[in-house]
């Protein structure tokens, strides 16, 4: 559990533009190996980010966002998180999203080469990670 005294600055970057920067209690997110958290005074590591929910401990209050692959990078100083993609449950566009999910399942259903079923099997997660992100904001 989160000490809500303590905190860290934590850096969310995109390609397309700095998702936060802030000072935090917790951070939650999903690696390639499950789902870690980080609160004030962790030992540095890095790791490699799949596609899950973002869960951020700020001011005393959790807030969810959606987050795709990347790398997450934490030192005695701050914690960067690099991600291809991040939004804010209010930034989904359910309907896109759902439209990605339907595509992704119909591709699922024909015959693939192992590189294209390993692209839409990661479309298909995205998809579904946004729609539940956007329908269930915080654990």
């Amino acid at each position: 559990m989160a000490d809500e005294g303590k905190s860290f600055s934590l850096e969310i970057i995109t390609p397309t533009r700095e998702f936060l920067s802030s000072q935090v209690q917790a951070v939650i997110f999903e690696c390639t190996d499950g789902q870690r958290e980080v609160l004030a005074g962790h030992s540095p590591m890095i790791a490699a980010l799949g596609i899950g929910e973002l869960k951020i401990l700020e001011n005393g209050n959790w807030r969810s966002a959606f987050h795709s692959e990347g790398f997450i990078d934490v030192t005695n100083e701050k914690v960067l998180l690099y991600a291809q993609a991040c939004e804010w449950p209010e930034e989904i566009d359910v309907a896109r999203a759902e439209e990605a999910r339907q595509r992704a399942l119909e591709k699922l259903r024909r015959r693939q080469s192992l590189q294209e079923y390993r692209e839409t099997s990661i479309s298909l997660a995205r998809a579904m990670t946004r729609l539940k992100v956007s329908h269930h904001p915080v654990n």
